[in-house]
């Protein structure tokens, strides 16, 4: 999976994506990222990439020129000539405007062999960048940031994650919050008893079947308490509705 980050600040990108997996998967050859910076594709001896809104208002917004010179040249694409929607790079703009952003979209993005990523900053982009460049807008939630930085970085980490091999367990995307549409069931470690709390038993009995039950039960039942929103999607079998009832009974 190739990573292309178009942004005005590349010095952000560094120390996270030299930590941990997506380290170890940058040294592997299992994913690539490329920060462009977007102040490399001006033509003024300012590197100006942001100017005063037509009509008034508050804040700047992002020009047009460097970031189509940008993309154009990193993505190889032919200027004036807006990206088709069967191109294998989709060309991603962070934004509180986007559709936002969950484990399924994680997924379908992941698919791509290549994705670019653009950050936006201050007011906002002139919106013709949106309507002849962008071909599909992200946001991280309801809530505004001072940058796309932020929700790229969790772009690549989510998207990552659930590539072959860059997790040390192949299982171990399936399992996690979301991905299964439930919230993920509690873990515990060694040692088994810490300051009198004690591991559940069942845990320590080396009976996969009934560990598995109780995984299960525990992820429904941490949904139900949390996320019961998330039930309504979630592939249910009938002994999942029964144990659900019984905890709707019981509540």
């Amino acid at each position: 999976m190739h990573f292309d980050v178009f942004t005005l600040l590349p010095e952000v990108f560094p120390a996270y994506l030299n930590t941990s997996i997506l380290k170890r998967a940058r040294e592997r050859g299992l994913i690539q990222v490329d920060v462009h910076n977007l102040r490399d594709y001006t033509r003024d001896k300012h590197h100006t990439t942001d100017d005063m809104p037509y009509g008034g208002g508050g804040g700047m917004v992002m020009k047009p020129e460097p970031i189509f010179e940008a993309l154009e040249t990193i993505l190889e694409l032919t200027p004036q000539t807006p990206p088709q929607p069967v191109s294998n790079i989709p060309i991603i703009l962070l934004t509180p405007q986007g559709r936002v952003f969950n484990q399924n979209i994680a997924k379908e993005l992941s698919a791509h062999p290549r994705l670019a990523l653009l950050c936006g900053r201050y007011e906002g982009i002139d919106e013709r960048i949106r309507e002849h460049l962008i071909t599909d807008e992200i946001s991280i939630g309801d809530y505004v940031l001072t940058g796309g930085e932020i929700p790229a970085l969790i772009l690549i980490d989510a998207i990552s994650r659930l590539l072959p091999n860059v997790l040390g367990d192949p299982t171990g995307a399936e399992d996690d919050s979301h991905a299964m549409g439930l919230l993920e069931y509690p873990h515990y470690t060694r040692p088994p008893e810490f300051r009198g709390w004690r591991a559940p038993e069942i845990l320590l009995s080396g009976d996969h079947a009934k560990i598995e039950k109780w995984r299960r039960e525990q992820a429904l039942e941490r949904t139900f308490r949390k996320r019961p929103d998330m039930l309504e999607k979630a592939d249910l079998s009938k002994d999942d509705l029964k144990f659900l009832a019984t905890l709707k009974r019981n509540s």
